[in-house]
């Protein structure tokens, strides 16, 4: 059965479709890397602290699948994979930060929760970052670092969570200079509200391409 959301990308597609034949959407393989956000059990797996709140926008993306389908594509097809972790929370952590208060209790040290899902485990010639404190998965980090030793120039975000870890992730590549694309369906949030606000209003601002998983894959193959 088609959501209210499933609907809208429908719609957002074909409305979008002279700006989808006028832009470049080619991928270099060797300069382009898949930057895959949080893709903890913690969100995406039943038992894991978060994932409660963001069932209901991964089922309706079916967006574990799509995220499983986009890191096998670009393995094949010579696509980097970079992992973009949180911080693992230690008891402590954040008791005496000045302001901000991290993520509370989430993605606990040497526990299941911060294990990488079943179905998005890393493999090798995979590269995992420094784990970001905050939202950004450049701010604090080796991330930037990683992708210019690769030589990489083009960076496409899918994981979790859309409105806060992903965008300001993609933020933080515009900022560094990077053709940043959004991937619609790989991405998950805690509810539709926070899907269709980052989707419909901020990714289209922000990033050089706003794609489904299908239409990057073809684009790489």
């Amino acid at each position: 059965m088609l959501t209210k959301y499933n609907l809208f990308i429908i719609f957002f597609v074909f409305s979008h479709t002279a700006e989808l034949f006028a832009q470049d959407y080619t991928y270099n393989p060797k300069k382009t890397a898949i930057l895959l956000v949080d893709p903890y059990n913690e969100f995406l797996s039943e038992g894991g602290l978060l994932y409660p709140l963001s069932k209901e926008t991964l089922e309706a993306n079916n967006a574990i699948s799509n995220m499983k389908e986009l890191v096998s594509s670009a393995r094949k097809s010579g696509v980097k994979v970079v992992y973009v972790p949180h911080h693992h929370f230690r008891e402590g952590d954040y008791d005496d930060w000045k302001f901000s208060k991290g993520s509370g209790r989430a993605f606990p040290e040497g526990t299941w929760n911060v294990e990488y899902h079943p179905d998005l485990q890393m493999q090798q010639g995979d590269i995992e970052a420094r784990q970001h404190w905050q939202s950004s998965g450049f701010a604090n980090t080796d991330l930037d670092f990683l992708l210019k030793q690769h030589g990489i120039d083009h960076v496409v975000l899918a994981g979790m969570r859309a409105n806060t870890c992903i965008e300001s992730t993609a933020r933080y590549a515009v900022e560094l200079g990077y053709h940043t694309t959004m991937l619609t369906d790989a991405i998950g949030a805690f509810n539709m509200a926070e899907m269709r606000a980052a989707v419909e209003i901020d990714y289209p601002v922000i990033s050089n391409n706003v794609l489904s998983t299908e239409q990057f894959i073809r684009a790489i193959d």
